[in-house]
């Protein structure tokens, strides 16, 4: 690849939104292993219980509010 092709702007949105897609995956992941090891305490059967189930939710949410805050926080927008 040559030097010039760094500069296209084609090339830079595609590796940006390869970029948002990875980090989406890496929330994804991180509030998986979270929300899990606080909310789970069973033995997985083929559904969740209720508690676990709202307490799931829950952290979901609060761990989605979390991040929007700190990525709005950071970005300087309030």
């Amino acid at each position: 690849m040559d030097a010039s092709a760094l500069n296209n702007p084609r090339l830079k949105a595609m590796i940006e939104e390869e970029r948002t897609k990875a980090m989406a995956n890496e929330l994804v992941a991180k509030l998986t292993f979270l929300c899990w090891d606080k909310c789970v305490t069973g033995s997985v059967g083929s559904s969740f219980s209720r508690s676990e189930t709202s307490c799931l939710s829950n952290c979901a949410k609060r761990f989605s509010e979390v991040k929007m805050m700190t990525m709005q926080r950071f970005t300087g927008r309030s």
